[in-house]
């Protein structure tokens, strides 16, 4: 059971991380960030009803579209921290053209729910809804799910594990490089 004082701690660092990323402020961060972080976008499939699971929650359940590591298929991200902080880092470089000029971006952050306590960890989903604009392209939406586990650190947390699962059913945005 989730007290109230821990489901408000832990919006209130979602909403924080939304401000930082969504005011170009990546190096604070990349702070929220464990070192030995995990994030990964797995690529999502179509795969077809399976009727002999008919009656079975399995039958369509999200995670059997999931294409990761850990499956036969490709995740469209699969990062540690090395990977975010040269991301970070090149964001500040003369020569980002990939983001000249920067994309404007705007994170809702909602759905947030404690599934798990286990000592200083804690496991977290939450939905987001990120609209991305640029000069001279048409806006974007993007909507999706975050599955994270959070480590208590001091008065905070920081990110051990992030697995955002988009919901797209076509990749049809301009980038999938974006922080989530």
């Amino acid at each position: 059971m989730t007290t109230p004082e821990l489901q408000h701690s832990v919006e209130q660092f979602y909403y924080r991380e939304a401000r930082l990323l969504d005011g170009r402020e990546y190096q604070q961060w990349l702070a929220l960030v464990h070192p030995e972080i995990s994030y990964s976008m797995p690529g999502r499939s179509n795969p077809m009803v399976d009727n002999r699971e008919r009656g079975n929650e399995a039958m369509i359940s999200v995670d059997r579209e999931l294409e990761s590591v850990d499956s036969d298929g490709l995740p469209f991200r699969d990062e540690n921290y090395a990977v975010l902080w040269l991301r970070v880092d090149r964001s500040y470089k003369m020569n980002s053209w990939a983001e000249n000029p920067p994309a404007r971006t705007r994170r809702i952050i909602g759905n947030v729910e404690i599934i798990e306590e286990n000592d200083d960890q804690l496991s977290v989903l939450s939905n987001f809804h990120l609209f991305y604009a640029r000069p001279g392209m048409r806006d974007f939406f993007y909507a999706g799910q975050r599955r994270d586990v959070l480590l208590t650190a001091g008065d905070g947390y920081q990110i051990l594990k992030r697995e955002v699962v988009m919901d797209l059913a076509d990749v049809n945005v301009p980038t999938l490089g974006l922080l989530l």
